[in-house]
């Protein structure tokens, strides 16, 4: 007689494919992971044009600079890229489990098309670009909205009706850190820790040694917190924990944080984490921002109700260069910032952390930015666009995602603006971030804090940062986001093209669009109306042909940028 344990029982459901629990044709990778075989190299179709996609992303070498390290800190960071590669790993799984399995038998292949094809796949973390609405580049199967992380096929009026008539089961389909797997009638869902189990063990392992050889005795600690933290799916107090870490000198990101790849229910969280180096001349120009957060929060055009006090909660903020990134820190969009954790509870008990990617910042602006503004923009306002312009515009973006409403108000209740809004989340958050970001850089520039002239140079430097995000297409978070502020500021007489097909900015008009566009977006979260979110969208989000047409005349500028770290990639 065989007993099957509570737990093996759900090892086994995370461990099925996504779309089938009964289906007999799957093989199983070492690591335990099914995969459907559909995706195989032989007869397959891949588009012609790879190469010229594969053109629109700059690589850009992001060098490990360990002179600035000692020996004993250098193997230190060594074992945190150690680390990284394991969630490296998992996210493959989580982004399309069966474009991980083409990319494995890729491996080795002398073949031109083979290696232009691999080299795709590694950018994307999958088969679907996202330079192109997701569409898949290998193969004919669309992207499934729910990635790895649902059973294939299971929609979210599914799901929604599932809990309604399963509430028991809510809180666990719903959880930032489950899979949902379908058996029959039922759904199930399996944490992380159990799902992905045999990397999680390692890179909770690889953590300890990094913390051994950690001479920050509280980075060491929250390390070892992290490392428990992977074995139970309970980041509150190692988050707390990172938030109270005091100017560390090495630094990670090391969480399932960021939802942006779950286009079901818009709640699942995939893994990215960073390895961090402070930069610390740059890093002491941030302090004139931390000691106003809670004004800017007091400024919003919001209920008061609607934005609770920030006075009292921490705002640290790091310039970092990253030696070594992964995950949805590494693949696809390539982030010059970030605003973490992401958990409301987090934010109204302590705040949040801004991290600035200098590397990465510099990079964009050199080759995209600064390219685009000079090929799109009116030549006077093209020169308004510089490097401290949108280091300021993403400083503010970063201290905006800590800004407005904690939860969303339903019915007299606190709910998760994540599950309020659904999907659309991830692209209103990024818009809420970027103009209440404006609004608040004008606030400063109002109250003396920063000089006139910044404020015609973060609105130009945004606005060539549209030009930039809007190219993504509508499909991925950003430049969804970024099209609808383009196309509001348009409607608002802000923006208008030129008889010369460049684009010129009304300075004049600027601060009033920005007031109007914060203000919606920001009721918008705060009573977490997902109709309303999706009529907005619909109505803003559509690329207008003239746009389209000029964006075509930049095909020689790249989109993004594609790193090469000192440390090997590698997936397993």
């Amino acid at each position: 007689m065989i007993v099957k344990t509570a737990a093996s029982v759900l090892l086994a459901f995370a461990l099925m494919p996504s779309n089938s629990l009964s289906q007999t044709q799957a093989h199983r990778t070492r690591t335990g992971v099914y995969h459907t075989g559909r995706a195989s190299k032989e007869n397959m179709y891949v588009v012609p044009d790879l190469s010229e996609r594969l053109a629109k992303w700059k690589h850009v070498e992001m060098p490990f600079k360990a002179q600035r390290l000692t020996a004993r800190q250098r193997q230190e960071v060594e074992k945190l890229v150690e680390a990284c590669r394991y969630l490296e790993d998992i996210y493959w799984r989580q982004s399309d489990p069966e474009g991980l399995m083409l990319y494995q038998e890729l491996s080795g292949s002398q073949n031109a098309r083979d290696i232009k094809l691999k080299k795709f796949l590694f950018i994307n973390a999958g088969r679907f670009d996202l330079l192109n609405d997701f569409k898949p580049f290998v193969g004919h199967d669309p992207m499934p909205p729910g990635r790895g992380f649902y059973s294939q096929g299971l929609t979210r009026e599914q799901i929604e009706q599932y809990v309604k008539d399963h509430p028991e089961q809510k809180n666990g389909i719903y959880s930032p850190y489950t899979v949902v797997r379908r058996d029959g009638d039922e759904l199930h869902a399996i944490r992380y820790s159990v799902a992905y189990r045999s990397f999680l063990e390692p890179a909770a392992r690889s953590l300890r040694e990094a913390a051994a050889l950690s001479d920050d005795k509280d980075f060491a600690k929250f390390l070892r917190m992290r490392a428990d933290a992977l074995l139970s799916d309970d980041y509150y107090a190692s988050d707390l924990a990172w938030l109270d870490l005091k100017d560390p000198k090495i630094d990670v990101i090391f969480a399932p944080y960021e939802t942006y790849i779950d286009g079901l229910l818009g709640v699942k969280t995939s893994y990215g984490p960073a390895v961090l180096i402070r930069n610390e001349a740059e890093s002491k120009k941030l302090a004139i921002f931390q000691q106003y957060v809670p004004d800017l929060q007091d400024a919003l055009p919001l209920s008061p109700e609607d934005k609770p006090s920030k006075k009292g909660l921490q705002t640290p903020m790091e310039v970092v260069d990253s030696p070594y990134r992964a995950g949805d820190l590494r693949h696809g969009y390539q982030a010059v910032a970030d605003n973490l954790p992401n958990d409301p509870r987090i934010h109204q008990a302590k705040g949040s952390k801004k991290i600035f990617f200098k590397n990465f910042m510099d990079a964009r602006v050199t080759y995209i930015v600064l390219p685009l503004a000079k090929r799109l923009m009116v030549p006077t306002q093209a020169t308004k666009a510089t490097a401290e312009g949108y280091f300021l515009g993403t400083l503010a973006h970063e201290i905006s995602h800590g800004l407005g409403p904690a939860f969303s108000r339903q019915n007299g209740k606190q709910i998760d603006t994540r599950e309020a809004i659904g999907p659309l989340y991830g692209g209103l958050e990024e818009s809420k971030a970027d103009i209440v970001g404006l609004y608040c850089v004008k606030w400063m520039v109002d109250n003396g804090k920063l000089p006139k002239e910044r404020l015609d140079e973060a609105y130009a430097s945004h606005i060539a940062d549209l030009f930039r995000a809007v190219r993504f297409g509508v499909g991925e978070g950003h430049g969804r986001g970024e099209m609808m502020e383009f196309n509001f500021f348009v409607e608002q007489g802000a923006i208008r093209r030129e008889v010369s097909g460049k684009y010129f900015i009304d300075f004049t008009k600027m601060p009033d669009a920005v007031t109007a566009l914060a203000k919606e977006l920001l009721d918008i979260e705060a009573t977490g109306d997902r109709a309303r979110g999706e009529a907005w969208f619909k109505r803003y989000g559509d690329m207008p042909a003239q746009l389209s047409g000029d964006l075509a005349k930049t095909r020689d500028i790249p989109v993004d940028l594609d790193p090469t770290f000192s440390f090997k990639d590698r997936v397993e």
